[in-house]
């Protein structure tokens, strides 16, 4: 029997499965069927994109502004097997459920037995004159940061020493004025709540990270409410100010693409609703990532979805029939060159009963703040800035569960420590993750190592490693160069 002959039986006998979206999650789906079923064997994957370009990292989309990465280098695998193929610069116009189809823009039809909702979110422009038009086409000198498209824009708007306001003081728009600072940019950040990062951080933590910006020349407007856009002059706040602006970069908030499910009947709220299989209120439909709505949540970030891609893979291809979402464990990191911030669980103090235990570090002058929330002896939150080790170590004790060492204090400076009842240094642990967008371990590492993986790049390629958010970078290379050196690597997790 000749390959034409065999790929042919098997496009035949394969089921279907068409992915509408080629983001992050869309494409990791895909390539976690390729990894289960490389011959397409068991199904065939057709992706279909609106962009042109290939599946890329969205997160380091702040990176590309800043210049610390190309267009080129945030590209993401695309599968090389017979059972998948990708088809960019295509839309989805309606799904037709009786008929399990998927109309396209192009005038042809995709038929389907399953189907994968992997849409995303756009940016949502607040309805403050002079930031979008009625259509939702953002107005002149505005622009959001949420593809490549928007990168072009903004870096078009944007002149080495010129002002920029960025409109939005959540994880994005710190990371926006981040990369604008890397580009000469003079910034303004401004943001409605009490504090920068609200969701994620204390105000306490909050003051200590303006300082961070301020010392790089970004000033940051708190509990500000903008009033308009004025196109060549800048943005009008409520207090009557006017931040002078050549641009203004939108980051207050996504929405769900949900149109193509609802106007299929498929139940949706803020997002798609599905339960832990993945599946929508059509058994054959199944949503996953920013266009997901779970009882668990995970909309936003990238662990939850690249997790949801490989549990919905694993059903889909018969791996795994019986794997489930359970839901996600947030945990933040600010990607900020030189600033270095992670956050995760219970810190707001609204959120803390009398039962939680709080232990805090605060170092204005050195740009450091430490909180640390303990309930029944496990680690239930903490905000992180400057204290690399620490998060780390309190990542892995949030995953894992695992008792908190008694010498609170000392866990946050990063010494040893022990656990209840055992001696400092011993006691079994879960393996520590250096890689939490792609569940990725110390040892993992170690054995990409010694299979010969000798760099980050190669480290990567086995691995998947720092291919995430990247704020996994310093600890890999802190291992490669301890294993390099022919010692241990100090501890990262």
């Amino acid at each position: 029997m000749s390959t034409d002959q065999r790929v042919s039986e098997q496009s035949v006998s394969a089921r279907r499965i068409v992915v509408v979206g080629n983001g992050m999650v869309g494409a990791r789906f895909a390539e976690e069927v390729a990894r289960l079923d490389p011959e397409g064997e068991r199904v065939h994957v057709t992706v279909v994109g609106t962009e042109h370009h290939p599946a890329y990292n969205r997160v380091l989309l702040s990176g590309v502004v800043a210049g610390d990465y190309t267009p080129d280098q945030i590209n993401l695998p695309v599968p090389r097997t017979p059972g998948v193929s990708v088809r960019t610069g295509v839309s989805a116009t309606a799904l037709d459920t009786v008929e399990r189809r998927v109309d396209l823009d192009d005038g042809t039809h995709l038929p389907y037995d399953e189907l994968v909702l992997a849409t995303g979110a756009r940016a949502a422009f607040p309805p403050i004159p002079g930031v979008s038009a009625s259509d939702g086409v953002p107005g002149e000198g505005v622009s959001a940061l949420r593809d490549l498209a928007d990168c072009e824009r903004l870096l078009s708007l944007v002149r080495p020493g010129a002002p920029v306001v960025v409109l939005g003081g959540g994880v994005l728009g710190l990371e926006a004025a981040r990369g604008l600072v890397g580009r000469g940019a003079r910034v303004c950040v401004v943001e409605s709540s009490p504090w920068i990062m609200r969701r994620q951080i204390d105000q306490s933590a909050a003051k200590v990270l303006a300082s961070c910006y301020e010392d790089l020349g970004v000033s940051v407007h708190s509990w500000r409410v903008a009033s308009r856009w004025i196109p060549g002059t800048g943005l009008e706040l409520d207090d009557g100010r006017v931040l002078p602006g050549d641009a203004l970069v939108v980051t207050a908030g996504v929405r769900a693409n949900t149109e193509l499910a609802k106007a299929a009947g498929i139940e949706a709220e803020h997002g798609v609703l599905v339960d832990d299989t993945l599946a929508t209120s059509d058994a054959r439909v199944h949503a996953i990532g920013d266009c997901a709505q779970h009882p668990g949540g995970g909309a936003g970030l990238v662990q939850p979805g690249w997790e949801q891609a490989s549990v919905l893979a694993r059903r889909l291809t018969g791996a795994a029939p019986q794997a489930r979402y359970s839901g996600a464990r947030p945990l933040t990191r600010l990607k900020a060159q030189g600033i270095e911030l992670t956050a995760f669980g219970l810190v707001q103090e609204d959120d803390l009963g009398p039962e939680v235990e709080t232990v805090t570090v605060s170092d204005p002058y050195g740009r450091r703040y430490a909180k640390l929330t303990v309930s029944e002896e496990r680690v239930v939150g903490a905000v992180l800035l400057g204290f690399a080790q620490a998060a780390a170590t309190l990542s892995q004790l949030y995953d894992t569960g695992a008792p908190v060492p008694a010498d609170r204090l000392a866990l946050l400076q990063g010494l040893p420590t022990a656990a209840p009842g055992e001696q400092a240094g011993q006691g079994a642990a879960a393996p520590a993750l250096v890689c939490r967008c792609n569940a990725v371990s110390r040892e993992d590492i170690e054995q990409a190592w010694l299979d010969g993986a000798r760099t980050r790049e190669g480290i990567a390629e086995r691995t998947r490693a720092t291919t995430g958010c990247g704020g996994c970078v310093r600890d890999v290379n802190a291992l490669l160069s301890g294993m390099g050196s022919g010692r241990s690597a100090e501890p990262v997790g």
